[in-house]
């Protein structure tokens, strides 16, 4: 599981194997800002994303789950930008 830090947010994203495949499921978790640092603010729960795809390695699957993550994130930032 990778972690890394993208402005105020916490994302972790991960390759998972699939149990029914040899395939791998790309998984999402983001945090938001808390007032508390030793809490984290779940404001996306851990899930799979991309579930309609199944990756060939686990490294394709965290590259997509980072890549959607981070668009998770713009997107949320364009839709509370006033105007």
């Amino acid at each position: 599981m990778a972690i890394e830090q993208i402005g105020e947010y916490e994302i972790e994203y991960s390759g998972v194997q699939l149990a029914e495949s040899d395939g791998w499921a790309a998984w999402v978790e983001i945090f938001g800002p808390s007032h508390n640092p030793m809490h984290r603010q779940p404001v996306f729960p851990a899930q799979r994303v991309a579930v309609e795809t199944s990756f060939a390695s686990q490294q394709e699957a965290e590259r997509e789950a980072r890549r959607i993550a981070i668009g998770m994130i713009e997107e949320g930032r364009h839709h509370a930008t006033p105007g």
